[in-house]
C-alpha cells in the first residue's frame, strides 16, 4: 500500500453542537477504532478523546459468538473520538487507491487505514471518517482495486471483456495487503468468465462468495453473427 501522512487532534466532546462547530471550521469529525482490547469495568487511564465500548467477545481481532460458558467476561475496546482538517484528507478520499496510514495523535504515530466514509446527501461533502488502528500481527478485512492485465482470447475473437466486481474484499495483514489485485485475462474465452473462487493471490484470503463473477468476455452481436456464418 502506499503511505500517507494525516494529522489528527482528540475530540473529547461529541455532541452535535461540537459537530457543527467542527464542520465550520473545514474540519471532518472522525473516529480511530481497533485500539486495545480491555476487560470491563476498565479502571486504567484513558486519553484525551478516547472511550471505551463494550464488545461480546474479541478473539483473533474478531468477534465472536459466545460458545464457551467460561468465556462471558465483559470485554471492551478502546477507541478515540479524533477530528482531521478536510483540506488534509483530499487526497486521501478522492482516489481509488488505498493507503497506509501515518496517523499522528495525541503526540505519537499509530498506524491506520481508512474504513468507511459518511457523506451529505444532497452536497456530498464529507459528514465523517472511520479509521481502523492496524498492526503487524492483526489481519483485517479491506477492498482492494481489481487491475485487468492482458488480452483475452475471446476478446481477440470478437468479444467484450466486462469488468462487473471493480473491487474485491480481502483479509490479510495490513502490510500484505497490494495496492491492486492484478488478474491476468489473455486465457479468457469468448463466453467464459473467472469468478472470485478461480483466483488466487498469495497471502491473502478473499471475503466474497467464491461463486461472483469478477469479469467475462461477453458475446457482441458481432461475434454472434460471425458464429452463425461460421456453422452455416
Amino acid at each position: 500500500m502506499k503511505k500517507f501522512e494525516l494529522k489528527a487532534e482528540a475530540r473529547p466532546e461529541v455532541g452535535k453542537k461540537s459537530l457543527r462547530s467542527l464542520r465550520a471550521q473545514g474540519k471532518i469529525p472522525a473516529v480511530l477504532n481497533g485500539g486495545k482490547v480491555v476487560e470491563l469495568p476498565y479502571t486504567g487511564d484513558l486519553k484525551e478523546g478516547e472511550r471505551v465500548v463494550e464488545i461480546d467477545v474479541y478473539k483473533n481481532g474478531e468477534k465472536r459468538k459466545v460458545k464457551d460458558p467460561a468465556d462471558k467476561k465483559k470485554r471492551g475496546i478502546i477507541t478515540t473520538d479524533i477530528a482531521v482538517k478536510e483540506e488534509d484528507v483530499r487526497k486521501l478520499i478522492y482516489t481509488p487507491d488505498i493507503f497506509e496510514i501515518d496517523l499522528e495523535l495525541n503526540g505519537e504515530t499509530r498506524k491506520a487505514v481508512m474504513k468507511d466514509l459518511q457523506f451529505q446527501p444532497v452536497k456530498d461533502t464529507v459528514l465523517h471518517i472511520d479509521f481502523l488502528e492496524v498492526g503487524p500481527e492483526k489481519p483485517i478485512v479491506m477492498e482492494v482495486p481489481v487491475k485487468i492485465e492482458g488480452h483475452a482470447e475471446g476478446v481477440k475473437a470478437g468479444g467484450k471483456l466486462q469488468l462487473t466486481m471493480r473491487k474485491l474484499k480481502v483479509k490479510a495483514v495490513y502490510d500484505k495487503i497490494p495496492e491492486r489485485l492484478v488478474i491476468n485475462v489473455d486465457n479468457l474465452g469468448l463466453g467464459k468468465s473467472i469468478s472470485v473462487g478461480d483466483l488466487h493471490f498469495e497471502g491473502l484470503e478473499l471475503m466474497n462468495a467464491k461463486n461472483a463473477v469478477v469479469c467475462a468476455v461477453q458475446l457482441t452481436r458481432a461475434a454472434r453473427g460471425a458464429a452463425a456464418k461460421a456453422e452455416a
